[in-house]
Formats: structure tokens, sequence, C-alpha cells
């Protein structure tokens, strides 16, 4: 029996996606690296072998027997600097990419990232796969280099490797330990976002993420991709829900971008993370609204509700940090309630004036 081969298995999509090819009766295997967090693939009948994909003897033996493979590892920390994420995101799939090809692989499924295709632009109030992509001048290395990514598979594919691009948004659910796309709303609950930006975001269940992974190794058609988003939620809109959700009080500040950054800036020298980054706050303002039109007529993917994922990502951070659950109810410091407060008098007398 052929080897479907998943890397970064133990990651937040990869072992959503390792579950989904065992229930449709795949061999599959993953790769793990020396330091890899294992708790998502206990459980799972999954042959587990240790890879860095810029390694190219391991990703040889990696791909030993393999027919269809998922790339499913990378970096998401948009913290991570350019060259981080050039070396794990870029080089990483050209080198897998190309062992893939010389291996004879009958598939490859890319995971790309809504990053790729860019922000809503212009007077568009979504964006869809046939967007070109305008987002360089945003000066955002994790949305560069997944553009990039995508350059070496489609590269690739020209000389013959049958893949296909998936593009996910904000993806949600259970099961993110590297605290990548959920890690906005385990700060929510932790209330550590002082302050936030007007901004869109599309959001989608890990488990309808996976569906579109198998759905495009099945249906997908080589050089294509397929943005595969839920609801599009204003940060207003997502920070109300949970906020309703999960009983803790929204944050209470909201300021214009050039201020928010202000703020970042001062807050960054002082000891521990700040609860805001710059480059965080230049993407929480753009525009990240989409249409999956594409994948739902031509691979047949259907997502579920998108409340879902929200009640279940609470409950998991719920379930980790069991501090969380007692926090509902719980208010917004009041220095920023009153901060917010007065910002919005003073935005309420503007409006008035002008």
């Amino acid at each position: 029996m052929a080897v479907t081969l998943v890397t970064g298995g133990s990651g937040f999509i990869g072992s959503h996606v390792t579950r989904a090819l065992l229930e449709r009766g795949d061999r599959v295997r993953v790769t793990v690296r020396a330091r890899s967090r294992l708790e998502n693939l206990e459980g799972l009948d999954a042959e587990q072998v240790t890879c860095d994909l810029l390694d190219r003897r391991q990703v040889r033996r990696a791909l030993v027997g393999v027919d269809r493979l998922f790339h499913c590892a990378g970096l998401t920390s948009l913290r991570a600097s350019a060259d981080a994420h050039f070396r794990v995101n870029v080089q990483g799939a050209r080198i897998l990419f190309e062992e893939a090809l010389v291996a004879g692989v009958q598939r490859v499924v890319h995971t790309s990232s809504f990053a790729a295709v860019g922000p809503a632009s212009g007077t568009s109030r979504t964006a869809d796969e046939s967007q070109h992509f305008r987002a360089g001048r945003f000066g955002l290395p994790y949305v560069d280099a997944m553009h990039e990514a995508e350059g070496e598979a489609l590269r690739l594919a020209a000389h013959g490797l049958p893949v296909v691009i998936v593009n996910p948004t904000y993806v949600f659910g259970r099961g993110d330990v590297h605290r990548s796309s959920t890690e906005i709303v385990r700060r929510f609950l932790r209330r550590e976002i002082p302050a936030y930006v007007d901004g869109t975001v599309n959001v989608i269940a890990v488990e309808d993420v996976a569906a579109g992974h198998l759905l495009a190794d099945e249906r997908g058609e080589v050089g294509e991709r397929y943005l595969l988003g839920n609801r599009n939620f204003t940060l207003d809109r997502l920070f109300a829900d949970l906020g309703r959700i999960s009983g803790v009080e929204p944050p209470a500040v909201k300021l214009p971008l050039p201020a928010a950054i202000a703020l970042a800036r001062v807050l960054s020298p002082l000891p521990g993370v700040p609860g805001i980054h710059e480059i965080e706050l230049k993407s929480m303002a753009l525009r990240w609204a989409y249409r999956s039109t594409k994948a739902k007529h031509r691979l047949g993917w259907s997502p579920g509700p998108h409340e879902e994922c929200l009640e279940q990502t609470i409950a998991w951070y719920h379930d980790r940090e069991p501090e969380l659950g007692r926090s509902a109810g719980a208010r917004q410091p009041l220095a920023l309630r009153a901060t917010g407060a007065g910002l919005r008098q003073a935005e309420a007398l503007l409006s008035r004036i002008v």
C-alpha cells in the first residue's frame, strides 16, 4: 500500500489533515522534528519520521514509497524575522517539492495561506484567488514568504509536479499547540490586548480546512489554488462575539493605526512580551476578507457554521489553561476602560463638529 506523507503532521492543520486521511483509509506517514510537540498525534496510527525540510537527505528518506504528499509544515509567527520565514517557508518548500518531483509523487497538496492572495484591495469588499498579489508594499515577512512559496510550487508544477494549492484563512479550533492563528483568542481571554485597530479577518474551522485538503487532493486541478474561508469579521464584531461566548469583556481601546504603532513602540522595550507588536498591528489593520466560491463550486467544499470554531477555540484554551475558565465576566483593567470611554467621547464630539 502506497504511503501518504504529511509534513508538519504534529501541528495544528497537519494533525487534523492526518486524522482525516486516516479516516479515509490512507497509510499515513508524518514528518516531525526532534523537538516537536507530539500531543496532537496521540492515539493516531501514523508512522512518524524525523525530518528537517532543509535537509535534503532527510527529505529523500521521508519520501520513500510516497505517492501523495500534503505539505502542512511552516512558520506562521508574524514576529519572526524575514530570514526565518524565507528559510522555512520558501527554501523548505523548494527542497521538498524538488525532491517530490524526483521521487515521482503522484499528487501534492500545498498548504499556502490567505496571505499569498493578499488583503482585499481597492473598491473590492472581498478578494478571491484571481486577485493579483500587491501586498509586498506592506513589508510583512510572512505575507511575502507565503507568496514566494506558492511561486516555488508553481515553478515545479511547470516541470511536472502535480501540485494543488489550498489557501486557508485564519484557522480556529482545537489543537493549536504552537499558538499560531488562535493566539488572538488566547490573548483575548487573558485580557492581553491593550488596544486594537480597524481591520477585517476571515475565520475558518480547522476541521473544514482538513476536509478542503482532501477534496483538493481528490478533485483539485493541478496548478490551481483554492481559498478555504468562512465568515468575514470586523475586529469589532469578532471581539464582540468572543466576549459574548466567553463572558470576557472585549478590549476597550480602539486606536487609529499610527497611534497604535506609537503605543507598541513605547511598550516594546518593557520587560516581557509586549501585548501588541508593531508588525501585528500593521497586519491587523488590513482587510483580510475573502470569498470561497471557487472551492465550493469546483471542489464541492462546504464549511460548517462559523460560530462553532469560536466556541471550540475558547473551550480548548479553557481546558488547557483552567484559570481562563474562572475569568468569565472579567472586565478590562480600569485604566483601559477609562481610556476607551474618553476616546469614544472625543470621537463623538469631533463627528458633531465636522
